[in-house]
């Protein structure tokens, strides 16, 4: 099913993500995961794509896999960061192919040893692209509340994100963020902006204290100073921490809810037990 479907058929969503490992090695472990969260019954799963189609293969087969053998709704992501065009045109054919309808477009991550190719330099013309090869796609995207870490300026993130949308993206995704009250200031900015299509939150539970280091040098999240409480009290208890986590993800997704945004996407990080552990919190509100 197109997740642009899926919307207007439940008003309410809940979504979780999974990434494919890197070499064939960690592949069992990954699909064991992922089959895990599936028999949770998410709304749909999402499969990440490494920069440069570092896990192009895996994030086919794994995404192809939780739809045909466990019936969930999946979304592949592509990125063309240091990938040619030829190489995404295989990939959207092989999407297709595999009877997979959504794709989450990005420009993905800049490798850090650098780009080795240059046919794209943003995923406005990763959009244009899937729309020209085949439009029945339903194409995601991403957003950031918080503004673009390359960006000088929010509303210059903001401009292109309008170009993003026109281009033919359906629905956007933000990155992790860890107070509502950015997202709120987020969507009342976009939509006076005309920016209409649904955006699903990205909730990222907090379940070590690496993970808020590590998210704040990638995404530039703000982190309020009652999530630096809680990290700092339990970080020598996992198990608490990891508790903790999961119940602050939840306060978020139900205060989310509770104001009208209502497709929520959770960065599940292959951990089966987090995801759990927010379907249990929250099944009957979701329903």
């Amino acid at each position: 099913m197109k997740i642009s479907d899926l919307f207007r058929k439940k008003e309410v969503t809940l979504s979780f993500e999974v990434f494919p490992p890197k070499t064939d090695i960690a592949y069992e472990e990954v699909e064991k995961a992922a089959a895990e969260i599936a028999a949770l019954g998410p709304d749909f799963m999402s499969v990440t794509y490494g920069a440069g189609g570092g896990t192009s293969r895996n994030t086919a087969k794994i995404a192809a896999g939780l739809q045909d053998k466990y019936g969930v709704n999946v979304i592949a992501h592509l990125t063309c960061a240091s990938s040619t065009k030829d190489t995404v045109k295989t990939m959207i054919r092989q999407y297709r192919d595999m009877g997979i309808e959504n794709i989450m477009a990005l420009r993905g991550d800049i490798p850090k040893e650098g780009r080795v190719c240059f046919d794209y330099d943003h995923a406005t013309e990763l959009i244009y692209e899937i729309k020209s090869m085949d439009d029945s796609f339903c194409i995601g995207g991403a957003c950031y509340p918080e503004g673009h870490v390359e960006c000088e300026r929010q509303s210059e993130d903001l401009v292109h994100l309008k170009e993003k949308v026109d281009a033919g993206c359906d629905f956007l995704t933000t990155q992790m963020f860890f107070d509502n009250s950015i997202l709120y200031a987020f969507l009342y900015r976009i939509r006076e902006m005309g920016i209409e299509v649904p955006v699903l939150p990205g909730i990222m539970p907090i379940t070590n204290k690496k993970q808020v280091a590590r998210s704040v040098a990638l995404s530039g999240s703000t982190v309020p100073q009652k999530m630096k409480v809680m990290v700092d009290r339990f970080a020598d208890d996992p198990e608490k921490l990891k508790e903790a986590g999961i119940i602050y993800a939840c306060d978020q997704i139900i205060d989310l809810i509770s104001n009208g945004v209502t497709h929520i996407h959770v960065y599940s990080m292959n951990k089966p037990e987090v995801a759990a552990g927010i379907m249990k919190n929250i099944a009957t509100i979701i329903k």
